[in-house]
C-alpha cells in the first residue's frame, strides 16, 4: 500500500478551482516534489493530505488516502490522530507556527504529550532527543529558549523536530528553506535527507525552488493553475523536461556557474562617476557588555549605472550596510557621501512589499509620498506622475486605487519599485528584492531592474543571500560575513576564482539543478561535518 495515494483530487475556493483533477502517488521511503509558481496550487495540495481545508468553506473533491487513512471520510478525532502522530507538516514561517510565550522544548513535548499520553518527564526528555537529532547544540539548555532567542534556521531545525517528536511515517515540508540563506539551506536539505536514511520516512516537498527540488527528492511534480504538467524522476524531469512550462521554469532559474553576459559598460552606462561612497562604517547595537558591531569598518563607493551586489549569511550585516547606505540608520562611526537623512538621490526597495506597503492605503497614495515628501501639492500632477511611474513598471495606470492585498507578490514589489523611482534617485538599495518570489516572477522583477538601470542610468545596490541572482545582476560583488567584507570584485572573479574560504564555502552550498552534481556536493559536505565532529572529539 502507498504512503499517500490521491486521485481525482479537486479544490475549490468559491468560484475558484485552486487544484484540478491531480493524482499521484508517494510510495514508503520515497521523496516527491510539487513544484511550481506561486498560485500554482502546491500549498493547497499539501494541506489537502491532511484535512486542513475542513471547516474552512473549501470544497475538497476525489479520493485522498494518507498513511492508510481516508481524508475525506476520517472523522475528526481520526484526522487528529493522523497529524502529527502518523503525518507531520512543516511549515515555511517558522515563527508563525510557534508560540513566542513559551520555551521550544515546552512546545514540542506538548506535541508529543497529545499523542502519545506520556508523562510530562518523558515529553520533555523526547523533546531534548528530538532537538538533539536535528542538530541543535547544548539541546537540554536551549529547549528552555524561546523562539525570537534562535535564528531562522535553528527555528526551522526545531519546527522539523516537532515534526519528529511523534515518529511520522510521512513529513510534508512546505516551502521549508526559502526564508534561509544558502548554507543554512544547505544544512535543512542534508538534515532532511539523512533523517529519511535514518527513520525510512516519506517526505513531500513543496517548492518553487527547483534547485531545492534537486537536492532533496527522487521524483518531481510540476503543476500550474491547479493541474499536474509533468511528473517523473527528478533526473529525467529536470534533466530532459517533456513539457514547454517545465522548460521555461529551468530557463528562469540563475545559474551561478553561468558568467554574466558581457554588456556591462555598453549597455549600463556604468562609468567611473561615484555616485555613493561609504567610508569606514560601523554600527553597534547595543550598549555595555551587549553591544555587538552588526557592520564593522566597511569602505565601498557605487558607480553611475553599475551594479554593486552585497552577498552573505542571514546576520552577516547586509542589510544594517543597506540602510546606512539609504540613511535609514544613522552610523555609529564612519561617512556616506553624500550625507543627511533619508535622501531623494538614494532610495531603497525592501525585502517584503507587504509590510512596506501600508495595507490601508491604495498603492497609488503610498507612490505619491516621495512626489510630496518633495514639495508637489498639485493632486493631478501627482496622480499623473504616478500612473506613469505604475505603468513603466508593468502595471496599469488604473491600479492607482487598488490596495495591497489585491496584488501577487510580483506585483506588489513592482509597486515598491515604483516608489523608489518616484524620488528621481541616482542610487536604489534592493534589500533581498526577489527572495520571496518564485523563479519566473523573480526573472521578471530583476529583468525589469535591468531595464530601468540602463534607461535611467540608475545604480544599484543589490543586497541579498541568493548568490546565483547576484551573479546574474552584479558588476561587483563584495561578500560579507560577521559585519566586515572579507571578499570584493568583479562578478565573475569572485565566482571563479574566490580567494576567501568563506566565498568558497557559500558557493559549495548553492543548490545544483542536476541531481547526480548535487548528490556529490551533498556527500561532500555530511564528510566534512563527520571530519569536523570527529576533530571537535579528539
Amino acid at each position: 500500500m502507498s504512503l499517500v495515494q490521491v486521485t481525482d483530487l479537486s479544490v475549490e475556493f468559491g468560484d475558484l478551482r485552486a487544484v484540478d483533477g491531480l493524482s499521484f502517488r508517494l510510495e514508503r521511503g520515497g521523496a516527491l516534489a510539487l513544484v511550481g509558481e506561486s498560485g500554482s496550487g502546491k500549498s493547497t495540495v499539501a494541506s489537502a493530505l491532511l484535512g486542513l481545508h475542513r471547516g474552512t468553506g473549501a470544497r475538497v473533491g476525489g479520493s485522498i488516502e494518507v498513511v492508510g487513512v481516508d481524508v475525506q471520510e476520517a472523522s475528526d478525532e481520526a484526522l487528529r490522530r493522523l497529524r502529527g502522530a502518523k503525518a507531520a507538516m512543516v511549515f515555511q514561517d517558522p515563527l508563525s507556527s510557534l508560540d513566542p510565550y513559551y520555551a521550544i522544548g515546552d512546545q514540542i513535548a506538548e506535541v508529543h504529550r497529545v499523542h502519545t499520553r506520556v508523562s510530562r518527564r518523558t515529553a520533555r526528555a523526547r523533546a531534548v532527543q528530538v532537538l538533539e537529532r536535528v542538530g541543535i547544540a547544548d539541546a537540554v539548555r536551549r529547549s528552555r529558549s524561546r523562539p525570537h532567542e534562535f535564528s531562522g534556521g535553528m527555528r526551522q531545525r526545531a519546527l522539523i523536530a516537532m515534526a519528529l517528536a511523534c515518529e511520522p511515517e510521512l513529513l510534508i515540508a512546505d516551502e521549508p528553506t526559502t526564508a534561509l540563506d544558502v548554507t543554512v539551506q544547505a544544512q535543512i536539505l542534508d538534515l532532511l535527507h539523512t533523517l529519511r536514511e535514518e527513520t525510512g520516512m516519506g517526505l513531500l516537498l513543496v517548492t518553487h525552488d527547483v534547485g531545492v527540488a534537486a537536492e532533496s527528492v527522487d521524483e518531481v511534480l510540476v503543476m500550474r493553475h491547479g493541474r499536474r504538467v509533468e511528473h517523473g524522476p527528478v533526473g529525467e524531469v529536470l534533466g530532459a523536461p517533456e513539457a514547454e512550462y517545465t522548460r521555461e521554469l529551468l530557463t528562469a532559474v540563475p545559474r551561478v556557474e553561468v558568467r554574466r553576459v558581457e554588456v556591462r559598460r555598453a549597455s549600463t552606462g556604468a562609468s567611473e562617476d561615484v555616485v555613493l561612497e561609504a567610508r569606514g562604517l560601523r554600527r553597534e547595537f547595543g550598549r555595555g557588555r551587549r553591544a555587538f558591531a552588526a557592520v564593522d569598518d566597511v569602505s565601498l563607493t557605487i558607480h553611475r549605472g553599475e551594479t554593486l551586489g552585497i552577498v552573505g549569511e542571514s546576520g552577516s550585516g547586509k542589510t544594517t550596510l543597506g540602510r546606512m547606505l539609504v540613511g535609514l540608520l544613522e552610523p555609529t562611526a564612519g561617512t556616506v557621501t553624500p550625507g543627511g537623512g533619508v535622501r531623494p538621490d538614494v532610495q531603497m526597495v525592501f525585502q517584503d512589499p507587504v509590510s512596506s506597503l501600508n495595507p490601508r492605503r491604495s498603492v497609488g497614495e503610498s507612490v505619491a509620498d516621495p512626489l510630496r515628501a518633495r514639495g508637489e501639492r498639485d493632486e493631478r500632477r501627482i496622480r499623473g506622475r504616478v500612473i506613469e511611474l505604475l505603468e513603466r513598471v508593468g502595471l496599469e495606470g488604473a491600479h492607482y486605487d487598488r490596495y495591497p492585498h489585491e496584488f501577487s507578490g510580483g506585483q506588489r514589489q513592482r509597486v515598491g519599485i515604483a516608489r523608489a523611482l518616484a524620488a528621481d534617485p541616482r542610487v536604489i538599495v534592493c534589500d533581498e528584492p526577489v527572495s520571496a518570489l518564485d523563479v519566473t516572477t523573480q526573472a521578471q522583477v530583476v529583468a525589469l531592474l535591468g531595464e530601468l538601470q540602463r534607461e535611467l542610468g540608475l545604480a544599484l545596490a543589490f543586497v541579498a543571500h541568493d548568490l546565483a541572482v547576484v551573479r546574474q545582476v552584479s558588476d561587483r560583488v563584495a561578500v560579507m560575513r560577521r559585519g566586515r567584507i572579507v571578499e570584493s570584485g568583479p562578478a565573475d572573479e569572485v565566482y571563479d576564482a574566490p580567494r576567501d574560504p568563506y566565498t568558497r564555502q557559500l558557493l559549495a552550498a548553492v543548490p545544483a539543478l542536476d541531481p547526480q552534481v548535487a548528490a556529490r556536493r551533498q556527500a561532500a559536505r555530511r564528510e566534512l561535518a563527520g571530519a569536523g565532529q570527529e576533530l571537535a572529539g579528539a
